[in-house]
């Protein structure tokens, strides 16, 4: 039995408490949620990992480890994730929960106090961050940007949604880019900590067996030093423009040194996001389309034809975009683009067998469950819930799902309009039209 509790503790701080008794681990996070923007996207995405190097109280790596050893070896990591329009920066913690340690002992308050203290009182030199932590992190978060790039398939779904969502939030990178962060100096960086801490939307989450009175006392001294004189945004996510842009689709093309293309085409959705009540529609439309192995791109594109190494679709529900991504020869450029496009097509016309749409919503609900089973999907879920301002958990939207029509699938699908083509060829490659 999972209870759901969702409240605000204090001020522009949001808590979400997932109180269960089904995992041996407690889960513990802390998120500050602020605009995606392009001049503080660096800034901000190196915030927590400059934090996670030390506190007050425990100044250096060694010393953090020894208290989470003494916490019966729980653990701590920094997040930088995106939702659509929105950056998420904090932690995440898990620990064992209080109901399997040694005589009962208490676990919950010490594990907050430690997630707060490095959030609230990093460790410090001349009033601001250690410097030589900051440069290391620094160069650490210039390498992970630049690492971008060798993931070709990530990194082109990645450049396709940059083009979709060109000039608006949505299309900023969740960690900035090279030259910003290559520029971050300690003193800008402490600025823009406190920017953060004092105006950014902040969610604490909960997973575990402690009771509710319990988790809000323990999470309420643990940040009760939270700056709080200004008032925090409280800004959902923001769709992108819910239509193409007129003149018909745009095609952009790079050439690297690869050997096998990559071929991206993002849709936006009529508007559709998450927080649509044809939602559930929509998950089902990209299952039966290119979300599972039995879909059209997946049996088509893929199988049938043999024009790609793989071909694929996903949401990003937050702002209102569908996205295929697909690995190719570079002379099938043409010949897989038409059929993921004629595919696309079919779900239009609603040429969809009854075997497609159960084995699509089945596909959708058994996922959606097993995010019951996974602590760390609860707790995505329900952060993605709160950007949102959306307070539906996952058995709920499942139950949704499983009420999902053909003639509802369909009408998703005439919502999608292509708006950019983006190919990934090698440098010898020839231009398309």
């Amino acid at each position: 039995m999972i209870q759901v509790t969702q409240k605000d503790l204090m001020p522009g701080v949001h808590l979400t408490a997932v109180h269960t008794e089904k995992f041996k681990t407690c889960l513990l996070g802390a998120t500050l949620l602020t605009s995606l923007r392009k001049e503080t996207a660096s800034l901000n995405a190196l915030v927590p990992f400059v934090l996670r190097r030390g506190t007050g109280r425990a100044p250096d790596m060694e010393a953090l480890s020894a208290a989470l050893d003494e916490l019966y070896g729980g653990s701590i990591e920094p997040n930088v994730r995106k939702k659509g329009s929105v950056q998420c920066i904090g932690f995440t913690g898990s620990f064992l929960d209080d109901t399997y340690t040694p005589g009962r002992e208490a676990i919950l308050e010490p594990a907050a106090a430690l997630l707060g203290d490095l959030l609230l009182h990093p460790v410090k030199e001349d009033g601001g961050f250690r410097r030589e932590y900051v440069e290391g992190e620094r160069a650490n978060l210039v390498d992970r940007i630049r690492a971008q790039v060798n993931d070709k398939r990530q990194y082109s779904v990645q450049k396709l949604i940059q083009l979709v969502c060109a000039g608006e939030p949505a299309g900023v990178d969740k960690l900035g880019d090279e030259s910003s962060a290559a520029a971050i100096t300690a003193d800008g960086l402490w600025e823009a900590y406190w920017a953060l801490l004092r105006t950014a939307r902040v969610e604490l989450y909960y997973c575990g067996s402690a009771p509710l009175e319990r988790v809000e006392a323990a999470l309420a001294a643990a940040f009760r030093d939270l700056p709080r004189e200004e008032t925090r945004t409280a800004e959902g996510v923001q769709s992108v423009g819910a239509h193409a842009a007129p003149g018909g689709p745009r095609l952009e093309e790079e050439a690297m040194d690869v050997t096998q293309g990559k071929l991206a085409l993002g849709f936006r959705t009529g508007g559709l996001t998450a927080a649509s009540p044809e939602f559930p529609a929509l998950l089902v439309m990209n299952a039966v389309y290119g979300g599972t192995p039995t879909s059209k791109l997946f049996l088509n594109v893929r199988e049938k034809l043999s024009l790609c190494y793989y071909a694929s679709s996903m949401l990003e529900k937050f702002s209102g975009l569908m996205v295929v991504s697909s690995g190719i020869e570079f002379d099938k450029f043409e010949a897989a683009k038409a059929e993921i496009l004629a595919q696309m097509e079919n779900c239009r016309a609603g040429t969809i067998e009854e075997w497609e749409l159960v084995g699509a919503r089945q596909s959708v609900i058994s996922a959606l469950r097993t995010t019951m089973d996974a602590q760390g999907r609860l707790e995505e879920h329900w952060l993605g819930q709160a950007v949102a301002e959306l307070t539906e958990g996952p058995d709920e939207l499942a139950r949704r799902v499983e009420a999902v029509t053909m003639d509802q699938v369909v009408a998703a699908a005439r919502r999608l309009e292509l708006d950019t083509v983006y190919f990934l060829k090698g440098r010898e490659g020839k231009a398309h039209g």
